[in-house]
Order: C-alpha cells, then structure tokens, then sequence
C-alpha cells in the first residue's frame, strides 16, 4: 500500500476563505501535503477555471459543500461536475451526489455552540438520509470555536492547534452505530478559511492561516498503486479518483499529526494467509486475527468492536485474535490526546 497524506475541508476566496487557490495549492505542497481537497460553498469555479491541478508535489482537488436553504445539513462532496440549488432538500442533493457517481460526506454533523451569534452551529438533522458515503468525524474549526470561552480565548489564538483534543462523542457514536447497518467512512477535516478579525478596532490579524491548519487533522489514504504526478489530463483524472476511490472504500484514516506524525500506521486483518485493509470485509473463521503497528513510539492502542472498547494496549505493535462477527476499528492516544482514528474491518458471519 502506498500512504498519501491530504487535508480535506478547505474554503478560499471563491466563497468565505480569504485565500487564492493557486496560494493554497503552493501552501500545502509546501506544508509536504499530497493531496488537498477544496469545498468552497455551493460553487464549482476553481474546479470550471482550471484550478484542480498539482501544484508541486500536492494534488489539488476540487469539490464543494452544500447546504439546505436553513444553511444546515452540509454536504461535502467530491467527483460532480456541478452544484445544486440550495433550495432542494438535504435526501435530494445526497441523493444527486450518489447519481452523478461522486461521493458525500457529513461536515460537522454534530456541531454546537449558542456563545458566538455571529457563528452559529451547522449541524446536521436528517439521519434517516442513506445515500452518503460517510462523516467527517473530526472537523478541526469546529472543536476550536466550541471550546472557546472568555476564559480560553487568548491561549487558544495564540496556540490554535494544543485546544484540539479529541472528536465529538456524539459523532463516534453515531459513527459505530451506523456502520452496523453499512460501511459509512470517517474522514478528518480542518474547515480552512484563514479569516481575519480586527482587534482593538485597528489591528488586524490572521486567524489559522492555512500554513498552520494544515499541520492538525489530516487524512491518509492508502492506495494500491503509485499516483502519477503529471500535466497530462487523463493521469491527473486517474491520480483524482484514486483518492476518491479509496475515500468510498474507506482506505483510510484520520490522524491529529500536529501531536506526532502518523505516516507509517497500519491496521489490518489477516485471515487464511491474507491480508485485509481498512474498509475491507471478511468472512468470518476460526483464525482472525487484527494487526496495529505505530510509527516509532508507543501509544495507547484501544481495539473498538461495534462501538465498544474490549481490548487495550500500549505498545509500538500489537495483534488481537478476533472470534466474533462485528465491525472493528482502533483508536489510538498519545499521552491521553486523541491520535489517530482508523477507518473499520468488517466481519461478516
């Protein structure tokens, strides 16, 4: 498998981001991004004047996040090659996304806070919607404003990225218990914009440019081939859908690198003498075992079935035997700050 590290959730100047995308697109390859997805509001126009490109050696991606006309239920989706009014319903764009063969994800489904009027709560409310691909169980943004409090406020602008803890409980939760029913992918985003407030009336500063944003919640794809860095517009489509690809299979998974750098983590099943990935299924059998392996330090490595914790380790590598028929999927903490959240292995009876 070869490890592509992105960052998902970006805004620029095309809706309320303050940055210009060929600048974003040069931010990430230098920040050693390699790959980044874009989701300015309801607009497709980086993706319709030429912007979905490499840049460097980070490929830039351009989907969007729609909302419904309560400017809730936002969907970030990827692979279409037009946006929908935002007068249709949040099953009828779901639904549009699927049709026209891209993929959505959930943004911030279970965001709030009632302390900032001016940056009220998006969450989402239609959970009897099926058609999605997944949830974005960590939005950086989002965890920041909810914890800010007068109290907080000048700790967490100065240092935006130590605030970041851990993803909402509520989204986990749902996470596992939808995916009793169907594989449904969790991704991390950083929900860029890069605003600027003016303090004490005159000055003006950057909050999370994207320089430092792109250091925090990230997502590792995991491909079965190389992409190819190239001008040639049939391998930069290639390059795209295998990310996409892996994305809906679930080839993934999520990682805070600004606590430690996660390149490198494996978790994986071998069943038979073969190997499955994260996002694969199994039949289920006499010898199942799980496998996590850590890049170069210890961590707390918790073994989670259906939602539930039934083993712990601590360890740079570890294996589970596996008797039971469930979904499984691992979290990992690193001095009790939440690490990297792994997508699940399905085993089916």
């Amino acid at each position: 498998m070869y490890e592509y590290i992105g960052v998902i959730h970006v805004h620029s100047v095309f809706s309320d981001g303050s940055g210009r995308v060929e600048d974003i697109g040069e931010i990430a390859s230098e920040a050693g991004l390699d790959y980044l997805l874009l989701t300015d509001h309801n607009t497709l126009r980086a993706l319709n004047e030429g912007y979905e490109k490499w840049y460097g050696k980070c490929l830039l991606l351009v989907g969007c996040e729609i909302n419904d006309k309560e400017n809730k239920n936002h969907l970030l989706a990827f692979g279409i090659n037009e946006t929908f009014s935002t007068r249709l319903s949040a099953k009828e764009y779901v639904r549009k996304v699927k049709d026209f063969g891209g993929i959505g994800f959930l943004a911030h489904p279970h965001e709030k806070r009632n302390h900032m009027k001016e940056h009220p709560p998006y969450p989402w409310t239609e959970w009897d919607i099926e058609d999605f691909t997944g949830i974005e169980i960590w939005n950086h943004m989002s965890e920041w404003m909810e914890n800010l409090t007068e109290e907080t406020k000048y700790q967490a602008f100065i240092h935006p990225l130590r605030t970041i803890s851990t993803p909402p409980y509520e989204t986990i939760e749902i996470w596992d218990k939808l995916n009793l029913k169907r594989k449904v992918v969790g991704i991390g985003g950083v929900d860029a914009h890069a605003h600027k407030y003016n303090i004490l009336g005159f000055l003006e500063v950057e909050i999370f440019p994207y320089k430092v944003l792109f250091k925090s919640i990230r997502t590792h794809v995991l491909l079965k081939e190389k992409l190819i860095i190239s001008e040639d517009s049939d391998a930069l489509n290639k390059s795209k859908w295998q990310i996409y690809n892996a994305l809906k299979h679930g080839s993934c998974f999520v990682a805070n690198d600004y606590h430690a750098d996660s390149k490198g983590f494996r978790f994986f099943a071998e069943a038979d003498g073969i190997l499955y990935e994260q996002g694969d299924s199994i039949n289920s059998g006499n010898k199942i075992k799980l496998f996590v392996k850590l890049p170069a330090r210890n961590a707390e490595i918790r073994f989670i079935r259906n939602g539930d914790t039934i083993s712990v380790f601590n360890d740079i590598e570890c294996s589970l035997e596996i008797i039971d028929p469930g979904v499984y999927r691992v979290e990992i903490y690193l001095e009790k700050k939440a690490w990297i959240f792994s997508n699940h292995i399905r085993i089916k009876v």
